[in-house]
């Protein structure tokens, strides 16, 4: 079998996310604050220490900023949900994920003014027109810092001078990126960075980061969820205070705990030599794909704008058809469809159908891709 849907999630899990989950579980199950016994203090420590890991790993100085949801989409919702409301302005990129469009949509119901910053057929952001619609009086400019369909990566620096220039925050969706490219914090001058822990950082699904800017006063972002934190339980309101402001309800202590053994295999590894990788994976794509006769190939040819994502086309082949007989008879596993990102799709002409995705990873090999290449050109000339 043969693995090429990483940007889904990551499979499979360096062995140590597993057994730190496990371990979790088996030896440290008490729940993380809420309790005075060696259980709870254990699992406590195991939260703390992520969410210094995590601080140092995306250089934002203070671990309490470092909040936990469940997945990339929780992030996201958190800001968009306590942040906006009637009124408000708001600029996306016209490649955004669902987990971006739909609730800025839902408000957009109820008198939110969105806008969007067009991109080229590449997945690029067209940046000459970044300033025309990123204008004063917006509030919030959410964008991915690469996208899940064509792998572009957006120059999501230059996005957030231009968005404090007209005093608006930035929201960055980096769940294609975190643990795949350096996300530095401070220089991507970012406010929010939401991220999910079960791709690039190589943890279990279930569980996602949000990053709040030591510069971001929180009093200007209401809780999204409200509930119990085991601190102030004497009131009845939500406590104020980093984290537990943001983090009600009981925290997924085997997620976490395998997020952080995700981040420390990273670590080790080097991010860099991760990054280099995937880049020669995604060129030895690019370059065998482009001689493949009816293959469209979809987003920026040079792999160092991309992150490891290829879209492709066959011509004259259903896209889910390409991806049943991959799988079928040649056990590669990929992602067909519009990936929950139609305006994407819009921005590169692959919409309705879709394209066929292929995402390899850290522990897809050179002889994988070689193969897939094989398979692709068989099914092309069938």
């Amino acid at each position: 079998m043969i693995y090429l849907d990483y940007a889904a999630t990551s499979w499979p899990k360096p062995p140590g996310v597993t057994k730190a989950m496990a371990y979790a579980l088996e030896c440290s199950g008490g729940n993380p604050g809420r309790s005075g016994h060696r259980l709870s203090i254990e699992a406590a420590r195991i939260v703390y220490d992520a969410r210094e890991a995590i601080a140092s790993f995306f250089n934002l100085d203070d671990p309490m900023r470092v909040i936990f949801t469940s997945n990339a989409t929780h992030s996201l919702n958190t800001v968009i949900h306590g942040l906006l409301g009637y009124g408000d302005a708001v600029v996306t990129s016209a490649s955004e994920h669902n987990a971006v469009m739909r609730p800025l949509r839902n408000l957009e119901k109820d008198g939110l003014k969105l806008s969007a910053i067009p991109c080229l057929p590449d997945g690029s952001l067209k940046t000459d027109e970044m300033e025309s619609v990123i204008k004063p009086g917006t509030k919030l400019v959410a964008i991915l810092h690469a996208s899940n369909v064509s792998g572009t990566i957006m120059p999501v620096a230059d996005v957030a001078k231009a968005a404090h220039k007209a005093g608006a925050l930035i929201l960055v969706d980096a769940a294609q990126t975190g643990g795949v490219l350096p996300v530095d914090m401070k220089e991507m001058g970012a406010d929010f960075i939401a991220i999910t822990g079960h791709k690039g950082l190589l943890g279990s699904t279930g569980i996602g980061v949000l990053l709040i800017s030591p510069d971001f006063d929180t009093s200007r972002l209401e809780s999204f969820i409200q509930g119990g934190t085991g601190s102030r339980s004497e009131l009845e309101e939500q406590p104020d205070f980093l984290p537990d402001k943001y983090e009600s309800g009981t925290a997924n202590l085997a997620g976490i705990a395998g997020l952080l053994a995700g981040i420390r295999w990273i670590q080790q590894k080097g991010i860099e030599q991760i990054n280099a990788h995937e880049k020669e994976l995604r060129q030895r794509l690019i370059s065998g794909l482009s001689i493949i006769r009816g293959v469209e190939i979809y987003g920026r040819q040079d792999s160092d704008s991309s992150v490891a994502i290829v879209s492709i086309t066959i011509k004259g082949k259903n896209a889910s058809e390409v991806g049943f007989r991959l799988d079928e008879e040649f056990g590669i596993l990929t992602r067909v469809g519009l990936h929950c990102a139609p305006a994407a799709h819009h921005s590169i002409g692959s919409f309705p159908e879709g394209t066929v995705r292929l995402a390899p990873g850290i522990f897809t090999t050179m002889n994988d891709i070689d193969a897939t290449l094989k398979a692709i050109e068989a099914i092309a000339h069938s």
